[in-house]
């Protein structure tokens, strides 16, 4: 099988757009905060956006297949020199220009991102964007998914797992929800902190939606931990108050 090549001149642009507003101060404080093992360039986010925006709407960067636009968001952070360039490409994959090859078959490149980031900064937001939105769009395929990546090996596939209905409100499948959740109330692998931050993240966040199901889940699995509990129970006077206006 060919291996595609990547679109090297947009690659070129996006390192060149960050390159002048570098702040190696900002990012060594950046790189400490983030205990990262890639050095940040020292932008802050509506300075990485503001940078990208240019480049990502530019006609004569625009990628014109499929095939081309994974290798390139896939080069771009696989060969990633400051941890910016990993949030390029996640602006990459989540440009409105590429939203309809969103689909199922993104999941091999999604993995390998969540794979090889293994940390919540990326990680959250694959999960809370790219695989939520795979989610509602093919409910059946991806909840699917989502039941074995609760169980997987790995503990950040796990967090994508638990984490992929959080803004999802009214949409979320509480069936699944519990699935993907309850697997991982006894998990004691490491960086166990994160896996107990994600249940309550979860549960917090469909509390604002459906605080009586949170408090019964809640009141259903005595083993869940201290923490994930305390984050659970946060808001429970829910719904938010948009959602009350609508009903």
């Amino acid at each position: 099988m060919t291996k595609t090549t990547p679109r090297r001149d947009v690659i070129d642009a996006i390192r060149a757009a960050l390159l002048p507003h570098a702040d190696p101060a900002r990012g060594a404080g950046q790189q400490r905060y983030m205990k990262s093992t890639l050095p940040y360039l020292g932008l802050t986010s509506p300075t990485l956006k503001a940078a990208l925006r240019p480049v990502l709407g530019d006609p004569a960067y625009r990628i014109s297949t499929r095939p081309e636009w994974e290798a390139t968001v896939r080069a771009l952070w696989d060969e990633a020199t400051h941890r910016e360039h990993w949030y390029a490409a996640l602006a990459l994959l989540q440009h409105r220009h590429y939203r309809a090859w969103r689909d199922p078959d993104l999941l091999p490149l999604v993995r390998h991102l969540v794979v090889s980031g293994a940390w919540w900064d990326v990680v959250d937001d694959i999960a809370t964007h790219v695989v939520r939105d795979l989610l509602l769009g093919w409910p059946e395929p991806i909840a699917t998914v989502l039941r074995a990546w609760s169980r997987d090996d790995h503990l950040w596939i796990r967090r994508v797992a638990m984490l992929a209905q959080v803004g999802a409100g009214a949409r979320t499948d509480p069936v699944l929800l519990a699935d993907v959740l309850t697997p991982n109330i006894g998990y004691a692998g490491e960086q166990v902190f994160f896996s107990r931050k994600a249940i309550g993240w979860a549960l917090r966040d469909y509390a604002w939606t459906a605080p009586d199901w949170v408090r019964a889940y809640v009141a259903d699995h005595p083993d869940l931990s201290g923490l994930s509990r305390r984050e659970a129970l946060k808001h429970p006077l829910g719904p938010r108050a948009a959602d009350a206006l609508t009903t």
